[in-house]
């Protein structure tokens, strides 16, 4: 079956993420735009009622995505018991870069000092860049060709979040375009790395599947680096249809047994889309740890956090049977296994 993945001697032997430090409410950035609000009557409270999240966060001003990610890859890092130096592959899976070019992964090497011999790139695949990097350094492993590598994301949501509350906040607003922008209030910053090695004891890395449904749905939500235009409601119906079959493609390919699974670490974008997903498919939403009220959208960086909080907060144990989950836009959806 193509767009699948298994893997016999990976494993995760660090993970770690960084929370950004300043908090932002609903509640601020609905006074933020009263005047609008008002305009359009938009009732208050719309914001956290529709989406679920009361807060989100953001970093320092002028924050770098390659500082947040470098220091999770040291957290990760120092996490793994991996020398510096055996790390054979970077992979920045970042939404969020510091310039077209050069890569953000060169930046992050460049910062964590890892080896002349270690390979750096980016890869971009929305919300789902960071299980897609997980896939191609375990993959290197699996063809023997490193025997470590490292997995990184640092988004910085800052300067989409001013750009569009100044939009909104100006005479030109309509409600068409405060619900196209909607979504970009939603999202949060974050940063997390994992180092994926060759083993078979330990936190096992087994893949998994991806899918995607690209054909009139590439437009659905488009992100630049100051706003995000999202078809909510065409997203969600697409993105459950697309959900779906790759469950479904998944569940058959790997004969995998939901009821076995004890978390399930879902990319997170809102209350509609998570209960949304586990609905579609069937599953216990008591089993699905909740991060959107108080970090929202942390784009690619979502799922592993959620991994990293979990196994946190003890949710996450030794022997827990863990389904890595997302749909990102384009769309694609993906479903990856590990048993920690």
């Amino acid at each position: 079956m193509r767009a699948a993945q298994r893997y016999d001697d990976v494993v995760i032997t660090g993970l770690a993420h960084v929370d950004a430090p300043h908090v932002v409410t609903s509640t601020e950035l609905e006074e933020r735009l009263a005047g609008t609000l008002g305009k359009l009557r938009i009732t208050p409270g719309l914001l956290e009622k529709l989406s679920g999240i009361a807060e989100r966060r953001i970093w320092d001003e002028g924050t770098m995505p390659s500082e947040v990610a470098a220091q999770a890859g040291e957290r990760a890092l120092a996490n793994s018991g991996v020398g510096r130096d055996d790390i054979g592959m970077l992979v920045n899976t970042s939404v969020s870069r510091d310039h077209l070019e050069p890569s953000t992964a060169s930046i992050v090497h460049g910062r964590m000092e890892l080896s002349p011999e270690a390979g750096n790139f980016d890869l971009g695949n929305a919300c789902l860049g960071f299980l897609n990097g997980m896939n191609v350094v375990a993959t290197m492993i699996e063809a023997g060709e490193i025997d470590h590598g490292l997995v990184v994301a640092g988004e910085t949501s800052r300067f989409a979040m001013e750009s569009t509350i100044a939009r909104l906040a100006s005479d030109a607003a309509t409600r068409q375009m405060f619900h196209q922008q909607f979504a970009t209030l939603t999202v949060g910053s974050g940063a997390v790395a994992m180092v994926l090695s060759r083993g078979t004891t330990g936190h096992r890395f087994l893949g998994g599947l991806g899918r995607a449904s690209t054909m009139g749905n590439s437009q659905l939500c488009v992100g630049q680096a100051d706003e995000m235009r999202t078809d909510s409601s065409g997203l969600l119906a697409a993105g459950m249809e697309l959900a779906g079959r790759a469950w479904k493609d998944a569940v058959s390919a790997f004969d995998w047994d939901t009821d076995s699974y004890d978390v399930y670490c879902l990319h997170q974008v809102s209350k509609v889309h998570t209960r949304a997903v586990a609905d579609q498919l069937g599953l216990d939403i008591a089993r699905f740890p909740s991060q959107f009220p108080h970090f929202g959208n942390i784009g690619p960086a979502g799922v592993p956090t959620v991994l990293s909080k979990a196994v946190e907060d003890g949710t996450v144990t030794d022997g827990s049977r863990v389904m890595l989950m997302g749909v990102g836009s384009g769309i694609n959806a993906a479903a990856a296994e590990v048993i920690w």
